[in-house]
């Protein structure tokens, strides 16, 4: 029980979003009855395949999952349900974390890159420029 009520505790800050100053649900934690928590469903608001396989292909990197899939629930929506099973010796919810973590890392590096490159083109413009007179 207790176990149960850390792995809520952990997902709270992911959990909802703020909208037109109400609160709106972003995430939310599925888990079928006499399913233990090693097998656990994610449900993502408001979000596509763009970080539904993002975030499988980083999740599955991980040697302790088993399995890690998901699917959009129709075209007119925008939501996904990612599901991820472990091999038992950690929580479902560990690898979701740490997938997330990973992948904002990731976008990161890629930002930190792409404004390095564009900061260099910009000084090698501006260095021909000055050249040019």
């Amino acid at each position: 029980m207790e176990e149960d009520q850390e792995l809520q505790r952990k997902i709270s800050g992911l959990k909802t979003s703020m909208t037109e100053g109400e609160r709106k649900t972003a995430l939310e934690m599925v888990q079928a009855t006499g399913t233990d928590r090693h097998c656990v469903t994610f449900v993502l608001h408001e979000e596509d395949h763009t970080l539904g396989n993002s975030l499988h292909y980083v999740i599955m990197k991980n040697p302790e999952v088993e399995f890690c899939g998901y699917t959009t629930t129709h075209p007119s929506e925008s939501k996904i349900n990612l599901r991820i099973q472990t091999r038992g010796t950690l929580p479902g919810v560990e690898p979701f974390q740490r997938g997330l973590n990973e992948l904002m890392n990731v976008c990161q590096h890629v930002l930190d890159k792409f404004e390095a490159s564009i900061k260099d083109y910009k000084d090698q413009k501006a260095s021909r420029n000055e050249s040019t007179f």
